[in-house]
C-alpha cells in the first residue's frame, strides 16, 4: 500500500532523497491498486517464439534478442537460455555468441546458459537425443571441458549424479561459480545426497524424467525432505507447473514439503507463443497439440509451451498458496539459487529496479527492468 521509489535502476530508500538531500520526485505513477512484484526469473528455457537456443546458427543473437524482447510481456525480466544435450560442435559454435547482459527496453537481462546435458542418463533422457548423451572418461572435468568448449557465460549444468566420477565434476563446476543440477537421472537418494554433500544445489523439472518416488528409495525426490543437507545450505528445485508435466497433486506434494526450495521454471521450447504443429527441439522434432508437447511421433513429453506468468497462476491455483508464495517462487527462488538475491528477485533497497505490476488475477499489466517500462498491456490496443 506505498510508494515504491527508484532512481538509477536501483529501488530507493526514501529515506536518503527527504533527510540528506531534501529531495522529492521527479516522476509520479498512478499503480491504479496494481501489485507490484519483483521481475520473474526463467532459469530453464529453451526457446520460444520459433527460436532454439540448442540449434547452432551463425545469427544465434538475434534469435536471443527475439526471445528476451518477447518474455517482457510475461513477466520475465531476466532468464538462462537452455541448451539441450546437443552435440560438441553445437556448444562449441553456440557458447561463444551467448553474452551475460542486463535487461532493458532490449528485452529481458541473461544471467547465462544453463546447459542440460549431456551427461545425462540414457534411461531418463527424455526428449534428449540418445547418440549425444555422453559420460565423464578419465579427466572427467577435461572431458566436460572438451564437450562444451568455454563456460565464461555457463550459469548453471544438469547432469546425473550417479554417473562415475560426477563427485570431482560437481566440486570443479563449483568452485568456478557454477550452479550444479541433478537431472535426468536414475539415482538413488543415497547418490543425490552425496551430490548435494559435493555442491550441487537445484533439482532439474522435480517428477520429469528420474525415479518415481519409491517409499524405500525416495531417489532425488527425497532431497525435498532429507536430513543429509549440509548445515546453512538449501537444496532448490524446479517445477514446470503447466498442469501437463505434473499433476496438481504432486505439485501440492512437493510444495508442502519444501516451500522454501521451490523455483517455477518454464521449461520452454521454440513452439511457446506459436501456433500447434512442428517445431524443433534441439536435434529433435516436436509436436505441439494445445499444451502438450511431444517428441514426434511418441508420447515423450519435450518441454513446455507455457509461459512464465501462466505458471504462476497455475500454481497458485493448485496449491491455494497465497499470492505472495506464487510471486516469490518464480522471482526470490530463483534469485537465492543463482546466489543474486541481493540485486534481484526482491523489492529491497538498493536492489536492481526490475519489477512488475499485475492485476489481482496475476495477468501482467506492465513490466520495468531498472526502473524503466519496458512493456504495457494497453500499449497494445493502440
Amino acid at each position: 500500500r506505498e510508494d515504491l521509489w527508484a532512481r538509477e535502476g536501483k529501488i530507493l530508500n526514501p529515506e536518503k532523497l527527504f533527510f540528506d538531500e531534501k529531495g522529492s520526485a521527479d516522476i509520479q505513477l498512478d499503480c491504479k491498486d496494481s501489485i507490484i512484484a519483483p521481475g520473474f526469473i526463467d532459469v530453464q528455457i529453451n526457446g520460444g517464439f520459433g527460436v532454439d537456443f540448442s540449434l547452432a546458427t551463425d545469427d544465434f543473437k538475434s534469435g536471443t534478442d527475439l526471445v528476451s524482447q518477447k518474455i517482457l510481456s510475461h513477466g520475465v525480466t531476466s532468464f538462462c537460455p537452455t541448451l539441450v544435450t546437443s552435440p560438441p560442435s553445437v556448444y562449441h559454435q553456440v557458447l561463444p555468441q551467448i553474452s551475460i547482459r542486463n535487461g532493458g527496453p532490449h528485452g529481458a537481462g541473461i544471467l547465462g546458459a544453463h546447459l542440460e546435458g549431456p551427461f545425462i542418463s540414457k534411461e531418463k533422457k527424455g526428449a534428449h537425443p540418445e547418440h549425444c548423451l555422453r559420460n565423464f572418461e578419465a579427466g572427467a572435468f577435461q572431458d566436460l571441458l572438451a564437450t562444451y568448449g568455454s563456460l565464461d557465460c555457463v550459469r548453471i549444468v544438469t547432469l546425473a549424479p550417479e554417473m562415475k566420477r560426477s563427485s570431482e565434476v560437481i566440486r570443479e563446476l563449483n568452485k568456478r561459480g557454477i550452479c550444479v543440477s541433478l537431472g535426468h537421472s536414475v539415482a538413488n537418494l543415497s547418490q543425490a545426497e552425496e551430490a548435494v554433500q559435493h555442491g550441487a544445489t537445484f533439482i532439474t523439472h522435480l517428477f520429469n524424467a528420474m525415479l518415481p518416488f519409491h517409499h524405500r528409495d525416495p531417489g532425488i525426490v527425497g532431497l525435498l525432505t532429507s536430513d543429509k543437507i549440509p548445515a546453512g545450505r538449501r537444496v532448490f528445485y524446479g517445477m514446470i507447473s503447466d498442469g501437463i508435466h505434473t499433476n496438481p497433486a504432486a505439485l501440492r506434494i512437493a510444495h508442502r514439503a519444501h516451500p522454501k526450495g521451490l523455483v517455477l521454471v518454464t521449461d520452454a521450447i521454440a513452439g511457446m507463443g506459436l501456433a500447434p504443429g512442428r517445431h524443433t527441439l534441439g536435434q529433435q522434432v516436436v509436436e505441439i497439440d494445445g499444451l502438450n508437447t511431444y517428441i514426434a511421433g511418441t508420447k515423450t513429453l519435450s518441454g513446455s509451451v507455457a509461459t512464465m506468468d501462466t505458471c504462476v497462476r497455475h500454481f497458485q491455483e493448485a496449491t491455494g498458496c497465497s499470492v505472495e508464495t506464487a510471486l516469490e517462487a518464480a522471482s526470490l527462488h530463483p534469485a537465492q539459487l543463482l546466489g543474486i538475491e541481493h540485486k534481484k528477485g526482491t523489492l529491497n533497497y538498493d536492489s536492481d529496479a526490475d519489477f512488475l505490476m499485475l492485476n489481482d488475477a496475476l495477468y501482467v499489466q506492465a513490466t520495468y527492468i531498472a526502473g524503466e517500462e519496458v512493456w504495457r498491456q494497453d500499449a497494445l490496443v493502440m
